[in-house]
């Protein structure tokens, strides 16, 4: 496999995280077990699965050109069953994955784990992926998560993680001809213009800020995980009711769920409306086999502050009609869109700078994993019952929201600053909570 160059946006992950403060992504699967060795077996199936889905053996190493690049090549030696482990029963999955999560992965390996958890009881079992974000995003980290599990069971599951499409290897320079010249000019002056726009809607987004101190860590590299389940059926109930769309319910139930929370561990919640970040795929759904991050977001300002359920509801749904009539390519929720004007050496000197200024615009990410169609996961003839996003923390902040959806039940991954967040299960209970009050009210 040709050498493939990191997109801008990959080469920026892979330096603003450090050893302290890991930025990979998380998925937590939790199964039955189909008898009192199924983590075991699982955690053998899992290498030989993984053996057989391109691109997991790819490590990324630096480039001598462009100075500050680096590329994905396949590893020497690669043997997937370093990158599975079995771990001891544990009783608590949640806190099993969060002191997981902040282990940062190995570097000189391709950047990716699997933890086999198996349970206490012996009834179920759990197995927590991580991916390096400069490795996958989270579209291409649950396809391959999918391709891992049993391949068979997933009727409509999206494409298995393909071989990426071979790109020109960065170890050599061409320079342009006169005819192309003029169109580069042009598309430099638009770059330019379009990251004035957007880092001028980020300096705007910066004013009024009404956040809570809660949502604020001095990024400790502590974890704590928790989540929490909806029932699909009400969710869609609720959007029968009020109009907008699916997203727009999860979003008001994580604003919901926010209020309450603040307000049970006294912090209260009046006048408080947090920017959250809503990563936006750019990802062409034709060619499911591309790799690197194309990414930008939305930024919503998600009514904390608001007493009403339904009232937030409504508040959520307009914020994102007017982001979707924007688009994903303006406003202080694009900035992922930066990473193409800064220079490869300005991504490895700046990585430390780049990962702190995040919280000057935004409080918490809210990412959402779409799993449409997939349904009946097996592994090891054990059925997946529920799947838990875990989205990267950046530094600074004491929450991020990974939001799936699985057959029936809606599942919200939590991860935080444990820290900053000793009672993350309180805010658990209280997204479930609030998803309960929006079915009531609208069925009053």
């Amino acid at each position: 496999m040709t050498p493939e160059p990191l997109t801008p946006l990959d080469l920026a992950f892979w330096n603003i995280e450090s050893a302290g403060h890991p930025l990979h992504m998380g998925g937590l699967v939790v199964l039955d077990a189909a008898g009192p060795d199924a983590a075991r077996r699982a955690a053998g199936l899992l290498a030989d699965h993984a053996a057989r889905v391109p691109g997991l053996n790819t490590r990324i190493r630096p480039v001598l050109l462009p100075v500050g690049g680096a590329a994905r090549h396949v590893a020497p030696g690669y043997d997937p069953s370093d990158h599975v482990h079995l771990t001891a029963p544990v009783r608590d999955f949640f806190a099993a994955a969060g002191a997981l999560m902040q282990q940062p992965l190995d570097r000189e390996r391709p950047p990716w784990a699997a933890h086999v958890l198996p349970g206490a009881d012996g009834t179920s079992f759990a197995v927590l992926f991580t991916f390096h974000h400069a490795h996958a995003d989270g579209i291409r980290a649950a396809s391959y998560a999918l391709s891992l599990l049993d391949p068979a069971a997933a009727d409509g599951a999206p494409v298995p993680a393909d071989a990426p499409r071979p790109r020109k290897s960065g170890s050599g320079l061409r320079l342009p001809g006169p005819r192309e010249l003029p169109g580069m000019v042009r598309g430099a002056v638009g770059d330019a213009g379009r990251a004035l726009a957007i880092g001028s809607a980020m300096a705007r987004a910066a004013l009024d800020v009404r956040s809570s101190p809660a949502l604020a860590s001095r990024a400790t590299g502590a974890r704590r995980a928790d989540g929490a389940t909806v029932d699909l059926n009400d969710v869609n109930r609720v959007r029968e009711a009020t109009g907008g769309t699916v997203n727009d319910v999860l979003l008001a139930v994580v604003a919901g769920g926010l209020r309450r929370w603040l307000d049970k561990r006294g912090d209260g919640s009046d006048g408080v409306r947090p920017r959250a970040l809503v990563p936006v795929s750019l990802r062409d759904p034709g060619d499911p086999g591309a790799s690197g991050n194309r990414l930008s977001g939305y930024l919503v300002r998600l009514p904390v502050d608001e007493a009403e359920p339904l009232a937030r509801l409504r508040a959520v749904r307009e914020v994102m009609r007017r982001n979707k009539l924007a688009g994903p390519a303006e406003g202080p929720g694009a900035a992922a869109l930066l990473a193409d004007v800064i220079p490869p050496l300005g991504h490895r000197f700046g990585g430390g700078l780049i990962a702190r200024s995040g919280r000057l615009f935004y409080d918490l990410l809210v990412s959402s994993v779409p799993l449409r169609g997939v349904h009946g996961l097996t592994l090891a003839g054990g059925r997946v019952r529920e799947a838990y996003p875990l989205a990267p923390l950046a530094p600074g902040q004491s929450l991020a929201v990974g939001i799936t959806t699985y057959e029936d039940r809606v599942c919200y991954g939590l991860l935080a600053d444990a820290v900053a967040v000793p009672d993350l299960d309180l805010l658990a209970r209280s997204i479930t909570e609030e998803a309960a009050e929006l079915v009531a009210v609208c069925g009053s």
